[in-house]
């Protein structure tokens, strides 16, 4: 969904009180680093725009392509994670050649026939059916859980390359987001009866994999920033008549899936999109990882930056520092949902050096970006840092590293969110969860939306 990149440095803040991380910790047990724990006192709500203790957001993305390796909707009921989601992000619509949404896979989102052992609601789609496949089921999770929210989320890291050009003139702007809301709101899909899958999707969270660069090998400009700026109150225009006019009567959600980074963030006009989006899903995580093979090893999305990163200045930070830079740039705290991965990035070749846990040292190779839930039984000894407040894996047998998030830390970064009046948090994917829903509960215990589900 992201891509990987570094930031500057700026100053951190203690946030976090000290019984905090007790409790966090206790969630899982972990091997602390050889570091000492910093004292961080106890945060106060941010001022404008954001408080302590409010509702938060707790958004989950479900993968178009789970359907192929047997994560279904219903997966999210049998895992419990629905009962601690606000909303349900699909991921993703694709954007055809001629700048309108698109389906990447038909199949998938609305043609392929469940069983009843695989539906939600337990029985079989039947014969003639008009619509089948992710989309009926979403659909019938909705029924189930009414306060839920569902977006349909467009684009991502592989099918962004689009954006650039039809962003680029008003026509282009109206017309993409016409044809999004005809095919994803109005429900008119092609091949399917009007309307077939109206009443699904709450609204778009807008997911261009990044304005201004080339992310995927993707054309981009240098008026992208403006163009963006654009489109998203294109969104937010039609989205209000649709209202207005009586479709749905509702507020339609409006959400931006923008870098962590700040020098890709620079190309955003974030003060003026933040008065039509209700919320930036910040992409805070991929902040190291095996796109950088020789190492140094660090960790991939840490609440803090750790003093001891051998790494230079203008790449060493974290989620911290995102946070920093987008409220520097007169985002308001509750506009700002952090991003949680759920999987690892992991290197090959690594020394235990002088600590023996593999943190900080050379690599030979990096390695692959496995699930939570597989690196959980993983070969390895867990660590925690507490000076970032993130966990870690080493496998002195194998010498491989692991960085990732666990229940500890996320319930940490719910902390985190709930004291700095935030938005809330998006995590990618739910498919990373282990089977009881492990890292979900955490979160959902920590930002206080269990049970919100009904």
């Amino acid at each position: 969904m992201s891509a990987p990149f570094s930031i500057g440095a700026a100053g951190r803040r203690a946030l976090i009180a000290a019984t905090a991380a007790v409790s966090a910790v206790a969630l899982l047990a972990v091997s602390p680093g050889s570091a000492q724990a910093q004292s961080r006192p106890a945060a106060s709500a941010r001022q404008a725009g954001g408080s302590a203790g409010a509702p938060k957001q707790l958004v989950g993305y479900f993968t178009q392509w789970g359907i192929y390796s047997g994560f279904l909707e219903k997966n999210l009921v049998t895992t419990g994670e629905i009962k601690n989601l606000t909303e349900l992000d699909y991921g993703f619509s694709d954007i055809s050649s001629d700048g309108t949404c698109d389906s990447g896979d038909s199949w998938a989102d609305y043609q392929r026939p469940f069983a009843a052992d695989e539906a939600v609601d337990g029985q079989a789609d039947a014969a003639g059916q008009s619509l089948l496949g992710n989309f009926n089921q979403l659909r019938e999770l909705k029924a189930e859980y009414p306060k839920l929210k569902i977006v349909m989320s467009i684009g991502g890291w592989a099918w962004s390359g689009q954006y650039s050009a039809l962003a680029s003139t008003a026509a282009g702007r109206q017309k993409f987001v016409s044809s999004c809301i005809d095919q994803y709101l109005k429900g008119d899909l092609p091949g399917l009866p009007a309307g077939a899958a109206a009443g699904i999707f709450d609204g778009f969270a807008v997911d261009w994999e990044y304005p201004g660069e080339p992310g995927d090998g993707n054309p981009y400009s240098p008026q992208d920033g403006a163009d963006y700026t654009a489109l998203m109150q294109e969104f937010r225009s039609q989205l209000s008549a649709l209202s207005a006019g009586g479709f749905g009567d509702r507020h339609y959600l409006l959400t931006a899936n923008t870098a962590g980074n700040p020098v890709f963030a620079a190309q955003l006009q974030l003060r003026q999109v933040a008065k039509v989006v209700d919320w930036f899903n910040v992409m805070t995580f991929d902040y190291h990882g095996s796109w950088e093979p020789a190492g140094p090893t660090d960790l991939s999305a840490p609440l803090y930056v750790d003093p001891r990163d051998p790494n230079p200045p203008a790449n060493q930070f974290s989620v911290d520092q995102s946070v920093r830079y987008y409220e520097s740039q007169g985002v308001r705290p509750g506009q700002i949902s952090l991003s949680i991965p759920y999987y690892a990035h992991e290197w090959t070749g690594v020394a235990p050096g002088p600590n023996g846990d593999g943190l900080f040292q050379a690599a030979t190779a990096g390695g692959g970006t496995p699930n939570y839930n597989q690196v959980v039984t993983a070969p390895g000894k867990t660590y925690w840092d507490p000076l970032s407040e993130a966990p870690y894996k080493y496998d002195a047998a194998s010498g491989t590293f692991y960085t990732y998030d666990s229940p500890a830390s996320v319930w940490l970064k719910g902390q985190y969110i709930d004291q700095q009046g935030l938005a809330g948090t998006m995590v990618w994917s739910l498919d990373g969860d282990t089977s009881d829903g492990r890292l979900t509960a955490a979160l959902g215990a920590s930002l206080h939306t269990n049970g919100n589900r009904g």
